[in-house]
């Protein structure tokens, strides 16, 4: 009798477990942060980028103890892994392509769609040869930025049903470190300069 109710307890207890996936949506987003900087650069505000030195004078024994304990939560935390040979290939062709599509983002022909792909928003100025070229570059843009995304859920065993987290994650960061005066798309889908 006592084995059938520690197996029914056992049994029971099995049940109820849930599996809790973990996404690591910090680390993704450092990470988007990072990769979209080294490929496009930043909005170019050298000033936001340097840090200002602080002073070690205001810092008491207590915030010096609150400190160690937040770079010890930070310790352990996720760490994306964006370096794997596939993931650096694309963001070599990223880097590469960026010097051909941004004169037609200064110009305002592509700009930067809600969901951080690129979009041809107006084609003029443009003679026949550089609409065909501006279609290139953004289907070839856009195709590396989505296996982009997947590259990264595969490298660190992200499922592939968080592959829109992802790329959601960094459709911000395209959008928040575009140059000014790029075109980007706001939550309405509505084209304003930036």
């Amino acid at each position: 009798m006592l084995k059938r109710l520690l197996f029914l307890t056992a049994l029971c207890v099995s049940a109820c477990v849930t599996v809790n996936i973990y996404f690591p949506a910090a680390a993704v987003e450092r990470a988007a942060d990072q990769i979209v900087k080294e490929t496009w650069g930043g909005p170019g505000d050298p000033a936001k980028a340097a840090p200002k030195p602080q002073s070690y004078n205001r810092y008491t024994p207590m915030r010096l103890a609150a400190l160690s304990l937040i770079s010890e939560a930070h310790a352990q935390e996720a760490d994306i892994n964006v370096s794997n040979p596939a993931i650096r290939a694309l963001k070599d062709s990223i880097k590469e392509r960026s010097g051909a599509i941004k004169p037609f983002m200064d110009r305002g022909n592509i700009g930067i769609a809600q969901d951080g792909l690129l979009a041809i928003r107006s084609a003029d100025g443009l003679n026949l040869k550089e609409r065909a070229e501006t279609k290139q570059l953004v289907d070839a843009e856009n195709r590396d930025r989505e296996n982009l995304y997947g590259e990264i859920a595969k490298a660190n065993n992200i499922s592939k049903e968080s592959i829109p987290r992802i790329k959601a994650i960094f459709a911000k960061s395209w959008l928040e470190q575009a140059q000014p005066g790029w075109w980007i798309q706001d939550a309405q889908a509505t084209w304003r300069r930036k």
